[in-house]
């Protein structure tokens, strides 16, 4: 850890920037493994004095770490060499849940609840639910894990008339709508870019303004009527969404 911040090497003529040379020098050894994911870097006061540098040169350093995702910092805490998170593929083409995706690639899967509550309904959900005067809904809001890695917000609502008693889910929402006839069977999904708020940002463990993308499914029975309606924040650098698209019919092939 000396070495990293000494104050040896830093070239004021020809090597780019103050704050660029400790950047390059942190992001080295992070690449390098003598820095590795969890450990905890020096207060900026502490790196100032070690390197010799002002602390607004350390300071724009560390940000720019911090907004390429290799550092974290935990208000309170301090900064923190983020853990690397593998990158997922997602098909659009299936229906399924967040349990049944990590159980295919063999992972654990984790929920840290928010919310289980019936309450009244946003006029969003009235319109999305077709809801009639009156009715309530049942909001289940959770962080998804796996291997202990934050994925997804997500927040999902139903008719009390599907899901009288939201408490009910522990795990898999599709697997007890399955257990009680009403699993869907196709979806409508919207998927937008999005930066992350504050809230959001520290439930992901990203910084605040980390890239994430925004999926809104609205899910139907066989009959046509609507089960479901999610909102869900995946982190931008965890997922890819991948789709298979095909020529339509009557099309003719050109070269």
């Amino acid at each position: 850890m000396d070495r990293i911040f000494s104050a040896d090497g830093f070239d004021e003529a020809g090597a780019g920037p103050l704050y660029l040379q400790l950047q390059r020098r942190i992001a080295d050894a992070i690449a390098s493994g003598r820095l590795a994911p969890g450990d905890s870097l020096p207060a900026e006061r502490d790196m100032a004095t070690m390197t010799g540098l002002s602390r607004v040169t350390v300071r724009k350093a560390v940000q720019a770490l911090v907004a390429g995702g290799q550092l974290t910092q935990r208000r309170g805490s301090g900064t923190f060499v983020q853990a690397k998170v593998e990158r997922l593929e997602q098909a659009l083409s299936l229906l399924t849940s967040f349990t049944e995706d990590m159980a295919r690639r063999g992972k654990s899967v984790e929920s840290v609840w928010l919310a289980r509550q019936v309450t009244m309904p946003s006029p969003e959900e009235v319109m999305a639910l077709g809801l009639g005067a009156g009715e309530r809904v049942a909001r289940l809001e959770r962080v998804r894990r796996s291997d202990d890695v934050p994925l997804a917000i997500e927040r999902a609502s139903l008719s009390t008339a599907t899901l009288p008693d939201p408490t009910v889910v522990e795990k898999s929402l599709y697997a007890v709508l399955e257990a009680h006839g009403c699993r869907p069977v196709r979806a409508v999904q919207r998927i937008s870019a999005a930066n992350l708020g504050a809230r959001d940002a520290d439930l992901l463990g990203v910084p605040t303004g980390a890239a994430g993308l925004k999926i809104e499914r609205i899910s139907y029975l066989p009959s046509g009527r609507v089960v479901e309606f999610t909102r869900s924040l995946y982190r931008g650098d965890a997922y890819d969404f991948a789709v298979e698209l095909t020529l339509a019919p009557g099309t003719e092939r050109t070269t």
